[in-house]
This record gives C-alpha cells, sequence and structure tokens, in this order.
C-alpha cells in the first residue's frame, strides 16, 4: 500500500444518463446535493455498446457546465476509431479533461467487437489523438474481471493500460478491503503505481445488489448476504445495515492510506452523502497529505 500514499486525495460520484425528463429533473436535484460537498469530479456512464452515446455527451457537457468537472466514460466495444476521435474532438473543445477509457460490454446479439478491442488499444488511440489533453482513468478489478481467464492474464491486462497512458484508476466495487489491499501489493511487485482509487457502491436494496455483483463478479460477503436476507423487505434496516458496513470498510481504506474514494451512486444521493458524512470526508481533506 505504500504507492497509493503518495497521492492526493480525491472524492468523485458516478451518475447514469437518465432516459427520460423525469429522470433529467430527479438527476438535477441529485447533482445539487452532491455538489454540495465539493467533490473533485462527477463522471458519467456510457451504454453497452453506446447505447447511451447521445445521452452520456447530453448529460456530461450539461453537468461540466454547472461548475465542477465532469468525466465521460467513454467504451471502444461497437465503436469506430472516427466516432471514438469525434467524441474526443467534442469533449475537448467543451473542456473536458478527464475521461473514463473503457473497454465496455457488447449488447446482446452484437457479435463485433469494433475497431478497438481492448481498454488498453482505447488508452493508446487516446493518447495518440489527443495527447495529453485527457487525464485518462481505467477500470481495476481487485476480485478480478469476471472474464479473466485468470489472476495472472488480468493483472498483465491491468499493466497494459497503464504501459498504454493511464493516468489512474477507478476499482470495481468490493465489499472485503483486503482484496483490495492484495491487488495493489501485486501491482507494486510488477512497479504499476499509478493511483488506483477505490470504487464504493452504497447498499440499499438487496436484490438490485445481488443483480449486479453476479453480472461485474464483485463478491459478497457470506455474512453480509445473509444478514441482507434476513432483513427481507426492511428497507429501512437494510439502509442502516449498510451504512454502517460501507462506512466501516471505507473508514479502513482511508486509513491505509487510499488515494480516495469514488461513489457508484445509482443517481442517489443520500446513501453515498450519509457515509460521506459519518467518515468526515471534508473535514479530513482539510489535513490530507
Amino acid at each position: 500500500m505504500e504507492s497509493q500514499k503518495q497521492f492526493k486525495r480525491r472524492f468523485s460520484f458516478e451518475f447514469f444518463p437518465p432516459k427520460t425528463d423525469q429522470g433529467k429533473d430527479k438527476l438535477q436535484v441529485v447533482r445539487d446535493r452532491l455538489a454540495g460537498v465539493n467533490p473533485d469530479f462527477f463522471s458519467v456512464t456510457f451504454g453497452a455498446g453506446g447505447s447511451t452515446r447521445d445521452r452520456t455527451v447530453e448529460t456530461v457537457l450539461n453537468l461540466h457546465k454547472q461548475g465542477i468537472s465532469t468525466a465521460p466514460h467513454l467504451s471502444c466495444v461497437g465503436g469506430t476509431r472516427e466516432s471514438v476521435a469525434e467524441l474526443l474532438d467534442l469533449y475537448k473543445a467543451n473542456g473536458i479533461n478527464r475521461i473514463v477509457a473503457l473497454r465496455g460490454d457488447l449488447p446482446s446479439g452484437m457479435g463485433a467487437s469494433g475497431e478497438l478491442r481492448y481498454a488498453n488499444e482505447l488508452v493508446e488511440f487516446i493518447r495518440e489523438h489527443s495527447g495529453d489533453t485527457f487525464n485518462i482513468e481505467v477500470a481495476a478489478y481487485p476480485e478480478f474481471h469476471p472474464q479473466a481467464r485468470n489472476a495472472e492474464d488480468d493483472l498483465k491486462n491491468f499493466a497494459r493500460k497503464v504501459q498504454a497512458g493511464a493516468n489512474s484508476a477507478i476499482t470495481q466495487y468490493f465489499f472485503n478491503p483486503d482484496s483490495y489491499f492484495y491487488f495493489i501489493d501485486r501491482l507494486e511487485k510488477m512497479n504499476v503505481t499509478i493511483p488506483v482509487v477505490p470504487g464504493i457502491m452504497p447498499i440499499v436494496n438487496f436484490s438490485s445488489l445481488v443483480r449486479f455483483s453476479d453480472m461485474c463478479g464483485a463478491d459478497i460477503p457470506r455474512w453480509i448476504r445473509k444478514q441482507l436476507e434476513a432483513y427481507g423487505d426492511d428497507t429501512d434496516s437494510i439502509r442502516k445495515f449498510g451504512e454502517e458496513v460501507i462506512t466501516d470498510m471505507c473508514q479502513k481504506l482511508l486509513d491505509a492510506g487510499v488515494p480516495g474514494l469514488h461513489f457508484y451512486t445509482l443517481n442517489q444521493a443520500e446513501p453515498s452523502i450519509n457515509i460521506w458524512q459519518y467518515l468526515g470526508i471534508s473535514e479530513r481533506e482539510k489535513i490530507a497529505f
């Protein structure tokens, strides 16, 4: 973990682009609530195969104009170099200086991955096309990518993204801090030392959490799963338990010297804000190294 302690901490929140006018109105309220704690940036997701491209662009530019740096997710799956370059030029022209570069997922039924097959190829293309215009974030998987052949291959894949020009990384969410610590230790032995910021998923709904976790390969520890099952439809108890579990995990991570936290908000403000306040992040930042 020593390599991570050298980096200045940053805190961020992730949104997905809303589909409806009602969703846009809700996101504006959420954005205003989260902007009140002065995060370093927001990020906005990009649907499988670019399926939310236009909504992602609209959401990113709208949020960015409101005063807090906003980073679009950019996927190479299903796209061409020309279409990626078009987006990069658009973002550059609008003052965007951070990109979350991902391989992305293929929509159901799509057989071709596009001209750029992997995230390291996307990172390399961004650097070739835009130089140092963008701070490039990439994904990290402490519990390993669900499609990775094995742990060693996954670590090598991450290293390729760094070698291609990635500045920093955001992890898939996890509930076991040791998985993150072990991942960082392995990276240090490979001399890979960019900031790797833990992704944090507040717990608000058990069935949704199980569905998301099964898709992305995030492990829900048995003791957490059993306790959430015991609460059944008692949403207040699930929320309270979730806040306690995630706050405790975040505290352990911060105490160990992680370079920040990235909250997966699912377009909700209160779950992340509550954890933020329990941790006293605003006060902590005043003395952050």
